[in-house]
């Protein structure tokens, strides 16, 4: 099993920015979509200020874990369940975002200046767990939404320090199931929170209830193109396809990605499958890359270098054909590890590299 310090040396570079205070890693972008032939898939952006070095993980069923606690005892312990693959993040071996064998999906997204975590006894030490182990740990303990909603309530999970990046990272969740049903878990003012997601959307700051009442304020946007007004005895006509979305905001900022996001997930004209549903999220995400240098902070590092968030990988995660997509900022193309073609029942972790270069091919005649 690999830990947190193994991991540290080839953390050095986010290590580096952590140091300097930069944690702005705040523009990742959830969406859900179903196919007529009832596939549901889940896709999202992950944003940060450095490449995170992620890599697949295909995690087998028996495999023992044990949660971290806040004072080093040992943590909740368990053995997963479910076989689970996904993508993970600075050499840790826990799933950022991915799925399990019965076609339920996570995504762990950043909270900045909203997460607030429970309070933390020794006591309570048995049913404890990073925030950074609850994704695996959903992945591996459960098949449904309702399942997840009725044994997260048991679980403590308090500030901890992530010991590669010095602080304890603020996050929430997305989970949803084959069903096509969505839940959004948040950690607000020290206690937990669990939203029924009925637009499978998500980013980040604030809280999820506000954007769903954020959401009132855009009531005049839709996909369909509005008729020819007349005002004051003139004419508007619109002047091409897309008018109905006037007004959609365009900037990277949460609030306005969770319009955006909703506006174009809910518009997609349903596809005949799983496959060309995946195919379509990613067309969708593409309107959320965010180019390094887009979204910068007002400083730059003690080595003059400008701090800016860039995508630095999108997936798509197939709850019904158990597929794993992605696609990275250093390579556009598309890859698929299939978990059906896993050993489920493997007594190791399996990692799969996600790095890559882009590969342009020259056409001839």
């Amino acid at each position: 099993m690999l830990n947190i310090k193994k991991s540290l040396l080839s953390l050095a570079t986010v290590v580096a920015m952590a140091s300097l205070g930069f944690t702005s890693v705040d523009a990742c972008t959830g969406i859900t979509l179903t196919s007529k032939d009832g596939s549901v898939v889940h896709a999202r952006t992950l944003e940060f200020e450095v490449d995170m070095g992620s890599n697949v993980l295909v995690v087998p069923r028996g495999y023992k874990r044990q949660g971290a606690t806040p004072d080093g005892v040992n943590g909740k312990k368990w053995v997963s369940k479910y076989a689970s693959i996904g993508a993970n993040g600075a050499g840790v071996p826990w799933i950022f975002d991915g799925l399990n064998e019965k076609g339920l999906a996570m995504g762990l997204f950043y909270h900045p200046t909203t997460a607030k975590y429970m309070s933390y006894k020794k006591s309570d030490a048995k049913n404890t767990l990073a925030v950074w182990e609850l994704g695996s740990y959903i992945l591996e303990n459960f098949a449904t939404t309702k399942e997840v909603k009725e044994n997260i309530k048991d679980l403590v999970v308090p500030e901890i320090i992530f010991e590669a990046w010095g602080f304890s990272p603020p996050v929430h969740f997305i989970v949803t199931d084959a069903s096509g049903k969505s839940i959004t878990i948040e950690y607000l003012n020290g206690k937990l929170n669990v939203f029924d997601n009925p637009l499978g959307v998500l980013t980040n700051s604030p809280s999820f209830d506000w954007h769903m009442t954020n959401l009132r304020n855009y009531p005049n946007l839709g996909a369909v193109q509005p008729k020819t007004r007349s005002v004051g005895g003139v004419e508007l006509k619109p002047f091409g396809l897309g008018a109905g979305l006037v007004g959609l905001p365009g900037d990277f900022t949460p609030p306005s990605r969770f319009i955006r996001a909703v506006a174009f997930s809910k518009s997609n004209i349903p596809t005949a499958n799983g496959r060309e549903s995946v195919i379509q999220a990613f067309h969708i995400l593409n309107n959320f890359d965010i180019p390094k240098g887009s979204a910068r902070e007002a400083h730059k590092d003690k080595h003059g270098n400008i701090i800016a968030d860039f995508t630095t990988w999108t997936s798509a995660s197939d709850l019904k054909a158990k597929k794993f997509y992605f696609r990275t900022f250093n390579n556009s193309q598309i890859r698929m590890v299939d978990l059906n073609k896993m050993d489920l029942n493997a007594k190791k972790i399996l990692t799969i590299p996600m790095a890559s270069e882009e590969v342009i091919k020259e056409l001839r005649p």
